[in-house]
């Protein structure tokens, strides 16, 4: 049985915008120009290897790249036709990443084995756990950590709570909520599916209580079910954060330094779920994205299904194009989602949303001096000190960022909406998270090469020891 709260200490209560699409079922879309599949930012870690050539024939569902490391994910053609060019393509995050483009032919003919039905209960840990790999699967909750990698803890025994994290708890967001509502068997499967594969673990499907009709239908739906329950959360954001839900589900506390899985848990976003079960039980790498379009920029909010690679823009003219011209569009949600400068940028594993503002409000209200009012740390879910954090981040002192706790941080952006001067707080703490990372990544490459070094010359003093026993032999 689950013994958490529910909900979890901080948070906030922002307008969440979900009635522009929520009751907008998902229509499916096809790409009417070239797709983008870029090696990075599609999946956390390191960026996938194409394993393709300009003017090779590509099919729906083949694999056009491979991982570039433990953490990384393979790529896959979302559909039928030539590779046109292997180059840099700007990305949602605004960065450049190298991308295969893939010209359409328009016949999205499957690659041999794709669509093959497969019951899973028939299938081995190991079975289950290759066919996510090979079906690309991460995390579709913004992270896009490898699902694979994820799924294989050091000890299977030990995990407990399978979480189905279906908070959504991001305003303006709705694409998992209408997939709680048009595919869940496919999610209690996908969630069924990753139960089985440790012995010890329950199943459980957590949805903020602003979803009545989801929680109705799927508590419905997994009626008998020994190891499957429904969870309703507090409505509050960043509830859908991985170590709040842990916490609102099971009472049970991760830091930076842990992983679920020391907790006793694995948690899975909706929509991966989803891609658990096409990947495993039907052969379908992950090569589509619920998108929702949306903004009161946007002429017909909606939830699209699209293939990946497919460009923003195209998307755009999905939702019957824009009203206005927008002084921010985000590709994400509000609170967590990156800022672009383009909307020709490819839909990739982790795109959530598109989301179009008439008026910027961050722009519309510069910051002032902080007052000192203590809502910054009354917010922050992490009860973390932001006002003094921030100080550390304005001056560079990483040292002190790092005394504040700062890498417990996660970004989620409740202290900057509870801050009454509007200050930046997050996008401070994201530059000074990012520099504290660069630093450690330095010194542990400075400290193995340093071993290495150490080592080598180590080996060449045994070896001239070595020789000089073997010439005092022969003399």
């Amino acid at each position: 049985m689950s013994t958490g709260t529910g909900t979890f200490a901080g948070g906030v209560h922002p307008y969440d915008g979900k009635e522009l699409s929520k009751d907008k079922p998902v229509r499916k879309v096809l790409p009417k120009r070239d797709l983008v599949y870029p090696m990075a930012g599609q999946h956390l870690g390191a960026p996938a290897k194409p394993i393709v050539a300009v003017g090779d024939k590509v099919l729906l569902g083949q694999k056009i790249a491979e991982p570039g490391g433990f953490i990384s994910a393979c790529i896959h053609a979302s559909v039928s036709g030539t590779v046109k060019a292997i180059t840099q393509h700007r990305i949602p995050n605004s960065g450049m990443a190298q991308s295969i483009i893939v010209e359409n032919d328009g016949q999205y003919t499957p690659a041999p084995g794709v669509g093959v039905k497969r019951d899973y209960t028939k299938m081995t840990r190991e079975e289950i756990r290759n066919a996510v790999k090979e079906g690309g699967v991460v995390g579709m909750g913004g992270a896009g950590f490898p699902t694979h990698v994820k799924i294989t803890p050091k000890d299977d025994s030990k995990i407990d709570y399978i979480i189905a994290n279906c908070a959504e708890c991001e305003p303006y967001l709705t694409s998992d909520y209408r997939m709680m509502l048009e595919e869940p068997d496919k999610l209690i499967t996908g969630l069924k599916v990753l139960v089985s594969l440790f012995p010890n673990a329950q199943g459980v499907i957590a949805i903020e209580d602003n979803k009545p009709e989801a929680i109705r239908l799927l508590s419905e739906k997994v009626k008998g079910e020994e190891k499957i329950s429904v969870r309703p959360l507090k409505t509050k954001y960043p509830q859908g954060s991985e170590r709040q839900i842990i916490y609102a589900v099971t009472g049970r506390k991760i830091n930076s330094s842990m992983l679920p899985a020391d907790a006793g848990c694995i948690v899975d976003n909706c929509d991966t779920l989803i891609a658990v079960y096409n990947a495993v039980c039907e052969s379908r790498p992950l090569m589509r994205r619920i998108v929702t379009v949306t903004g009161d920029a946007v002429c017909d909010p909606v939830n699209l299904e699209v293939r990946t690679g497919t460009l923003y823009s195209e998307l755009l003219e999905y939702a019957g194009g824009l009203n206005c011209e927008p002084e921010k569009i985000i590709s994400g949600g509000p609170m967590m989602g990156q800022a672009l400068v383009s909307t020709d940028v490819p839909v990739t594993k982790i795109s959530s949303a598109l989301m179009c503002m008439q008026k910027d409000e961050i722009a519309a209200h510069p910051a002032s001096a902080c007052i000192r009012c203590g809502r910054c740390v009354q917010h922050c879910p992490s009860r973390l000190v932001p006002q003094k954090m921030y100080i550390c981040a304005v001056h560079g002192d990483l040292d002190g960022f790092e005394k504040l706790n700062g890498m417990e941080c996660f970004e989620c952006g409740a202290c900057s909406y509870g801050c009454p001067a509007k200050i930046r707080l997050t996008q401070a703490f994201k530059q000074t998270r990012q520099a504290i990372s660069a630093r450690r990544r330095a010194a542990a490459a400075a400290a193995k090469a340093k071993q290495a070094a150490e080592e080598a010359k180590k080996a060449e003093a045994e070896n001239a020891a070595k020789a000089g026993k073997k010439d005092g032999e022969v003399r």
